[in-house]
């Protein structure tokens, strides 16, 4: 088997696969776009099996952290079996360390593959539906902020107004460019913003969608830097009353949901859990955002036969507000390569880790990586790939 970087000439096997997998139906213009690179996977000469891995940023403790979004990854189905896919995730690590990319996160519609490559559940990704009548029972804004149509003069503003609010939600991506196109937004059927005096206070991206007898508002964006701003683009979705039966929203800020919206106490949520692994636990630890605590250390022992570079024993050492790893200690904590990433976003507590198999070793010890990760709600993303 020979695995290497895609190029423009794969494109007609790339989206035979694509179509084979996942009944792609429009072959995409080009392969290699900006922000992107891919392997595939040949056997006899023939291509057998692709993926792709898109230059994102995740937010943790404030910090954006490189990360390879993994997608399309597909395999032949007369080639299957053969180990394809799991070789290409092999290659991927090494790929996606040579990239800077510390970290990798895949949604996964077979998790037993991905966790046999060191891959965890970390977060999620969610949908959930508005009934009016609960959005119309929402608090009233006590300022009144007019809104207007967003334009191509906004765009910097719009990125600037995300990232005040997803800098502070671990998980969410930078939306850099030039993976994401920013520009792109503008082709919403609604994209209406809340002018400030230093910038933009908030606003709001949404498509009309058919559903139900009058059909349905589907929202990607409703961003806010303070409540008043999260209440008048609340407000703003009032006035759909009569014209739509719901609205389905996608959290990019949960308190928009958790502490200001009338859910009731059932209501629909679609949710889809993505899987971080983390590439490079020295690069990774360097670049994320922590909590400043007095001078502390703890010793690992890193199970990762799919990552020799960081495999061992490692000390994470927090010193005068710095966190950074250290080869060497007594590997007094023991955790395995599907352990890294819940604990590096937060998803998950070594207690819990450990009821699952995947760290072991003194729980006074492991309490120092709990101090460390100190999340604060459930890892999200906001964005699919």
């Amino acid at each position: 088997m020979h695995i290497r970087e895609y190029i423009e000439d794969d494109l007609d096997a790339v989206f035979r696969l694509h179509k084979l997998a996942f009944n792609s139906s429009e072959r995409p213009e080009q392969l290699v776009r900006p922000g992107t690179h891919g392997l595939v996977a040949e056997l006899d000469g023939q291509v057998a099996g692709v993926l792709s891995i898109g230059a994102f940023a995740q937010f943790y403790g404030g910090a954006a952290v490189p990360m390879g979004g993994i997608g399309g990854v597909a395999v032949n189905g007369a080639t299957r079996g053969r180990g394809v896919a799991a070789a290409l995730l092999d290659k991927a690590l090494s790929t996606m360390r040579e990239h800077g990319q510390p970290l990798s996160v895949l949604y996964a519609t077979v998790p037993t593959l991905y966790r046999g490559r060191g891959w965890e559940r970390a977060g999620l990704f969610e949908w959930i539906e508005l009934p009016m009548d609960r959005l119309l029972s929402a608090p009233k804004p006590a300022e009144l902020i007019p809104s207007r149509p967003a334009d191509e003069s906004d765009l910097t503003a719009l990125q600037d107004c995300y990232l005040e609010v997803a800098r502070t939600i671990d998980g969410m991506a930078d939306r850099r460019s030039p993976r994401i196109d920013v520009a792109k937004v503008l082709e919403m059927d609604l994209v209406s913003v809340l002018p400030g005096p230093n910038g933009l206070r908030g606003y709001l991206t949404a498509k009309r969608e058919p559903g139900g007898d009058m059909g349905r508002l589907k929202v990607f964006d409703l961003i806010g830097v303070d409540v008043e701003a999260q209440l008048n683009l609340l407000a703003s979705l009032k006035s759909w009353a009569g014209t739509l039966d719901a609205i389905d929203l996608r959290i990019t800020d949960p308190a928009t949901v958790n502490l200001l919206g009338a859910t009731p106490l059932r209501y629909s949520v679609w949710t889809s859990t993505w899987m971080l692994r983390v590439v490079d636990l020295p690069a990774a630890v360097a670049a994320r955002g922590w909590p400043r605590l007095a001078n502390v250390a703890v010793d690992l022992e890193i199970i990762d036969e799919h990552a020799p570079w960081h495999a061992g024993n490692q000390r994470i050492v927090a010193e005068d507000g710095v966190v950074r790893v250290e080869p060497g200690g007594t590997g007094a904590v023991r955790m395995h390569a599907r352990a890294l990433g819940p604990w590096f976003s937060g998803f998950q507590s070594t207690h819990a880790l450990r009821r699952a198999g995947l760290l072991e070793g003194d729980p006074a010890d492991a309490v120092v990586l709990d101090q460390l990760a100190g999340a604060s709600g459930v890892p999200r993303l906001a964005d699919f790939f």
